[in-house]
This record gives C-alpha cells, sequence and structure tokens, in this order.
C-alpha cells in the first residue's frame, strides 16, 4: 500500500486531511514535533522548520501533503503591529524548500502543497512568504499540484472573539468567502489521488458575505449584543489584505451551519 506524509498534520486543517486518508484507506505517515495519540497512523518525530527527520520521515513515501505552515496570526488569533512589517519564513519558505529537496532525494511521486487565494495582490508578510513558498513548488522538478484555499472558518471565529470585550465593532463591508477545514480537507484528498497536476481550482466556502454579516451572524451564535460600525476599504485595500472571493471549487458548509456546531448555547453570556 502506498503511504502518505502529511505535513501539518496536527493542525485544524492537518488533522481534517489525516482523517479522511484514514477513511479512504490510505496509509499515512504524520509529521510532528512529537507524537500524537492517534495509534492508527505512523508518527515521525521531526520539524520541518529546521529539518529535523525530514530525511527519516520521507522514507519509502510516494506522496507528500505540504499542509503545514506558521501564521502567528492564526496561533494567536489577533494581529499585532509585527505582523504589517515581519513574519516568519523557517517552515513557509526555508522548510517547503527543503522538503521539496529532500522528496526529490526520496523520488516521491507526488508532492501536493497547501496554500492561499489571493497571494498574487496580498501585502502582509505572511502572504508574501507563502507566495515564496509556492514559487519554490511551482519550479520545481518533482510532479506536483497546488490547492489555494481562502482562509478558514476557526480562524474567523478567533478573530471575531477577540472583539468580544468591545462595545463597538469596526467592520469592513468587504465581501469574501471563507470556508471550513473539513471541505478544503476533502478537496485536498480529491486532488492527491485523482492523477492530475499542477495548480488545481481555488476552494472557498459557499457563500459571498460581507465581513459585517459574518460578524452579525457571530454575534447571534454567541449571544452577543454589540453594535457593528462597518467600514468601507477601497478594492485595493481588501485585496492587500486577503479579503477576496475564490472563483474555484465551493465548500459545502455554511458559517451558520458552523457557528452552530461550534458555540450551540446561544445563551451564552454577552
Amino acid at each position: 500500500m502506498s503511504l502518505t506524509l502529511v505535513t501539518g498534520g496536527t493542525g485544524h486543517l492537518g488533522r481534517d486531511i489525516v482523517d479522511r486518508l484514514m477513511t479512504a484507506g490510505h496509509r499515512v505517515r504524520v509529521l510532528a514535533r512529537s507524537p500524537g495519540s492517534r495509534s492508527d497512523v505512523e508518527w515521525a518525530v521531526g520539524d520541518i522548520a529546521t529539518g529535523a527527520g525530514l530525511r527519516e520521515a520521507l522514507h519509502s513515501v510516494d506522496t507528500v501533503i505540504n499542509a503545514a505552515t506558521h501564521s502567528p496570526v492564526a496561533r494567536r488569533g489577533a494581529f499585532r503591529p509585527v505582523d504589517f512589517i515581519w513574519s516568519p519564513s523557517a517552515v513557509d519558505v526555508e522548510g517547503t524548500e527543503r522538503l521539496l529537496s529532500l522528496a526529490r532525494e526520496r523520488s516521491v511521486r507526488h508532492f501536493l502543497h497547501v496554500s492561499i487565494v489571493g497571494l498574487d495582490e496580498a501585502t502582509l508578510p505572511y502572504a508574501r512568504a507563502k507566495l515564496a513558498g509556492e514559487r519554490l513548488v511551482r519550479s520545481s522538478t518533482l510532479p506536483w499540484s497546488l490547492v489555494r484555499a481562502m482562509p478558514f472558518y476557526y480562524l474567523l471565529d478567533k478573530l471575531l472573539s477577540g472583539l468580544a470585550w468591545l462595545p463597538l465593532w469596526p467592520v469592513p463591508t468587504t465581501v469574501f468567502n471563507p470556508v471550513d477545514t473539513s471541505d478544503v480537507a476533502d478537496y485536498i484528498v480529491t486532488c492527491a489521488f485523482d492523477g492530475e497536476r499542477g495548480a488545481r481550482p481555488d476552494i472557498g466556502g459557499p457563500e459571498n458575505l460581507s465581513l459585517v454579516e459574518f460578524a452579525s451572524q457571530y454575534q447571534h451564535a454567541r449571544g452577543l449584543h454589540r453594535k457593528i460600525l462597518p467600514l468601507s476599504l477601497s478594492d485595493t485595500r481588501a485585496r492587500g489584505m486577503g479579503f477576496v472571493v475564490s472563483q474555484g471549487m465551493r465548500g459545502k458548509l455554511p458559517w451558520a451551519n458552523w457557528l452552530g456546531r461550534q458555540h450551540p448555547d446561544i445563551n451564552s453570556a454577552a
């Protein structure tokens, strides 16, 4: 049976990818800094940021799904001034380059790289690092695929939760279509094994809504009552911040349904 290595397999998207691979009967190895609790997958101890354990992790691997990334904003659920100036590149650039090189040495048959919609016009440092990693994949001699996804619901949830203490929420009116990781994982696993290569259609959520509407639905799900102050952004500014609408594949799970699963108690204290 062929072996698939998943990097970033302990993250939100990575866990969904691993679940779907296992359900489909694939043999799976997960690269992580320490072994997880799942006993139905192989664990390779290593770190894409330093290269530790990568060579061993790639032994006998046929397919690599590179879902590893390092977004400080996603980790903390809030922007800080430094995020507009600098973002670490050890995972998304140097790590991707290292992984590609070793995968080529190991004659990996397919390298699937997960990225973000709208990077060509984005201006934030994290987006520039993701774009640099993309370019390394596109120039590789390995058989590769590239899947760009819209920002995930869980990140939008974390960002909005950071506003909960404010009586007034300044929210852009920009329209975009974030997506659930479960829908992205379904698509990625399909792309990994359908025989096609190259840049695949983007994937976004099923709804094109303004951020104001997303925030309003979030407040309803949380039982919050905060005044929303709509802010207008120029199209250039919005696209530079990653607020775009994916024109490719569409996920199935709407934002309100996702919120209902995450926040079932709508009577939570405001």
